[in-house]
């Protein structure tokens, strides 16, 4: 009989395929002076991988979104995974939404995030009514999830008012203790 699969498998799992992916982009930049279409392959299987890890973080943390806020008084009742709008020439995608009569939490979720990640995030946000203008009258609230998030950039996060979920043991939590303001947009 096989065991459960752990945050800390997938995590192990995650670390061999980002040092796989490491060892791929190396193996391209040696290769330049090869064809541009070694990189280029090497590049779309990099990318590809990045990609299926994403999704698998919002597998992980869209069934727990519902709990996590409502431990944080946000009563979610209903979530929705890759809420796309498009309207006006623009287009928007959102991996995560959590939504109440008067509150929506938009979740981004990361394989590994960055700083950059972040700051993309927080624009999105500043975006993200004009987007859903269902939400317009709203209080939305950000958050980020990952399964490694690079050091300092979980502080990042929390000073620019977002929620950052990690995992932990076979789930996943909020990371913020709970003295954290959220910022709303």
């Amino acid at each position: 009989m096989s065991q459960p699969i752990t945050i800390d498998d997938i995590y192990k799992l995650f670390q061999t395929s980002q040092a796989e992916a490491d060892r791929r982009s190396q193996e391209a930049d040696r290769r330049l002076k090869k064809p541009e279409k070694t990189v280029a392959q090497t590049s779309k299987e990099v990318a590809g991988l990045t990609t299926r890890w994403g999704r698998f973080v919002e597998e992980l943390v869209e069934p727990a979104v519902v709990r996590l806020f409502q431990e944080r008084g946000i009563e979610i009742d209903q979530t929705f995974s890759r809420a796309r709008q498009r309207r006006q020439g623009l287009a928007m995608e959102i991996d995560i939404l959590g939504v109440n009569g008067s509150d929506v939490v938009v979740v981004e979720c990361k394989s590994r995030l960055s700083r950059d990640d972040v700051d993309e995030f927080l624009d999105k946000l500043l975006r993200f009514k004009q987007s859903f203008p269902t939400y317009q009258t709203y209080r939305a609230y950000g958050a980020v999830a990952a399964i490694e998030i690079d050091r300092g950039v979980d502080r990042y996060a929390y000073q620019n008012g977002l929620f950052v979920i990690h995992p932990s043991g076979n789930t996943v939590e909020i990371a913020n203790d709970r003295g954290f303001e959220p910022r709303t947009w």
